[in-house]
């Protein structure tokens, strides 16, 4: 089984640039109702992470804050947590993605430069587990 029938590619997925502000990935964060989303970089589309609704509550209150005005100076990429949805790469093999997805809600992957090309969903996984047990 490839990965790439599991794939939300990349125009399917909500995702935030590493550059955006904490203002900005909030809203779209909460445009979406997302708990967590992949972060990418605007010049070449690397994964770079992904965020979650705790990374920016923690950040807000490590630095303080009065208000949504003053998340306009803080960038996304002040609050990236090293090796947190840690992506995969297109030639992932089944067994390596649903212990990944043990783990985390999605799996981001790249390709083999590290661009980021789309996600694999821990529903999806599933399914493909009991369709395959059918």
């Amino acid at each position: 089984m490839n990965v790439i029938k599991l794939l939300k590619t990349k125009d399917t997925v909500k995702y935030i640039y590493s550059k955006n502000t904490l203002r900005q990935g909030l809203e779209k964060m909460r445009a979406n109702s997302y708990t967590a989303i992949p972060v990418i970089t605007k010049e070449d589309g690397k994964y770079v992470g992904t965020v979650s609704e705790g990374d920016f509550l923690y950040y807000i209150l490590d630095v303080g804050s009065e208000g949504m005005k003053e998340q306009e100076k803080y960038y996304v990429s002040d609050i990236l947590r090293k090796n947190f949805n840690p992506a995969v790469r297109i030639d992932v093999t089944m067994d390596e993605l649903l212990e990944r997805a043990m783990q985390q809600n999605f799996v981001p992957v790249v390709d083999d430069t590290g661009t980021f090309i789309g996600i694999v969903t821990r529903q999806d996984i599933i399914k493909y587990f009991i369709n395959k047990q059918n």
